[in-house]
């Protein structure tokens, strides 16, 4: 799909949500059975966010199950069930996801951002009333990547808890990948990286040890502005 790799966990989440479409006898597969299909995985990265935002799934599944209502169309589950045009913006939204996070292939996670995305299907819907935002959803999936292997590659879970990052961890991560859109840079370096601490140290609270830092290195000239012209330039940060 437009050179993307999709992950086989979202090519079983696909088939999946083609399923629950077929269970409850739509003739389509919208936002809400690719929602249902991801809870039903179960063991990817977006089934790994929702659970560690305590989200019951469970009760996802009954809400959607309440909002659609069941339809008269013979069950039928092949490749032939058509996407609706907010599920297509879906996979579309999936790709782009990965595209920023300048992944290879759409896994699970880029899945659920694509659902949140959409914001007026029923799958976004559904899970903003549980209190789960597309920001929210993005800094966990963030958390998790950068602790964890990416499902593409992994296949066992590993054996010591990650360490957990702090909000200003995160937002630096989040910061570095602004900056790698905004550069239009082909790959997330340590130069990015250290612009995004940069950034998140200039904002820390007088007093503490990221503010004392960001004093150290604007006096050494070691500035947001500094690393850009070394990016720009070509030059090793």
């Amino acid at each position: 799909m437009n050179g993307y790799n999709f992950s086989d966990r979202v090519r079983r989440v696909l088939q999946l949500a083609r399923e629950e479409a077929a269970r409850l006898h739509h003739e389509y597969v919208g936002t809400e059975h690719i929602l249902l299909g991801l809870i039903r995985e179960g063991e990817g990265v977006g089934a790994a966010v929702l659970t560690n935002l305590n989200v019951d799934l469970e009760e996802i599944s009954r809400r959607i199950e309440e909002t659609v209502k069941q339809g008269k169309a013979a069950a039928r589950a092949g490749p032939d069930l058509p996407y609706t045009s907010r599920a297509k913006k879906v996979l579309e939204f999936a790709m782009s996801e990965a595209r920023e996070l300048h992944h290879a292939y759409v896994g699970t996670e880029h899945l659920l951002l694509g659902v949140l995305r959409e914001e007026k299907g029923i799958g976004a819907q559904v899970l903003t009333e549980a209190g789960v935002t597309l920001e929210v959803a993005r800094s966990e999936v963030l958390r998790l990547l950068f602790t964890e292997m990416p499902e593409a590659s992994a296949t066992t879970p590993p054996t010591t808890p990650p360490v957990p990052y702090t909000p200003a961890a995160r937002g630096s991560l989040q910061l570095a990948l602004q900056e790698a859109r905004d550069l239009k840079a082909a790959s997330l370096g340590p130069e990015l990286l250290l612009l995004g601490v940069l950034r998140v140290m200039l904002t820390a609270s007088a007093g503490s040890a990221s503010a004392t830092l960001a004093t150290l290195l604007n006096a050494a000239g070691l500035t947001p502005e500094r690393v850009r012209e070394v990016i720009a330039r070509g030059d090793e940060a």
